[in-house]
């Protein structure tokens, strides 16, 4: 396949890039000043703007696929998209270019503990990630109401994600948080990149989200 990927830049999507390309899939990487990026092994590096109907429209283009790894935290131009925002122009640009499939990395904050019950509604959630798990939860909305005629998917990882193996092995939620018998919630870059080729791969989950974790 070819796979166009928004954010590529980031940790999640270096890593999501370099399980496509060892999967054997073609990888096109936009960035929004390709000059200012820090290269990524095997993939093409665009100009483009996920925020920019237009823009994602002609980076999309000929594509099988499209997996948006954007991140609400400023990159090397200082500034960062709002992730409604960029849900919107994504949507907008994949149906402008007749893209149809679309994977997006979510976050933690939207999972429930309990029945309608978001973990980021829970007294002890960190202040410093609660505009982040906002953003994240709004562009899921988004994602809900306003992308009919795309075979969409949300990715909600684990509450702690960070470098580590890849062991391939991960299990799958809805909508409910998921910890292990220890009450750890977590996965590593690498297994949360492998359970998003494999959901690209042998969609299970089209129209909806779903969330990976240990």
């Amino acid at each position: 396949m070819k796979i166009v990927v928004f954010g590529v830049t980031g940790n999640i999507g270096r890593r999501v890039a370099a399980e496509a390309i060892q999967r054997g899939h073609e990888v096109v990487g936009v960035v929004r000043d390709p000059a200012k990026s820090q290269p990524v092994g095997g993939v093409s590096l665009v100009a483009g703007d996920a925020t920019d109907a237009a823009g994602v429209a002609r980076a999309v283009r000929g594509a099988d696929a499209v997996i948006s790894a954007v991140s609400p935290r400023p990159g090397t131009t200082g500034s960062a998209p709002k992730l409604a925002n960029a849900a919107r122009g994504l949507i907008a640009g994949l149906k402008e270019a007749g893209v149809k499939r679309l994977i997006v990395v979510g976050g933690a904050g939207s999972l429930e503990v309990a029945p309608g019950v978001a973990l980021m509604d829970t007294p002890g959630f960190p202040a410093a990630y609660l505009g982040e798990a906002m953003e994240g939860r709004d562009s899921l909305n988004v994602y809900r109401t306003e992308a009919d005629g795309l075979d969409w998917t949300f990715v909600s990882p684990a509450a702690e994600i960070g470098p580590g193996e890849r062991t391939g092995t991960y299990r799958t939620t809805i909508d409910q948080f998921l910890t292990d018998e220890r009450g750890h919630s977590r996965i590593s870059y690498e297994d949360y990149a492998a359970a998003l080729l494999d959901e690209l791969e042998n969609p299970q989950h089209v129209g909806r989200r779903f969330g990976v974790a240990y």
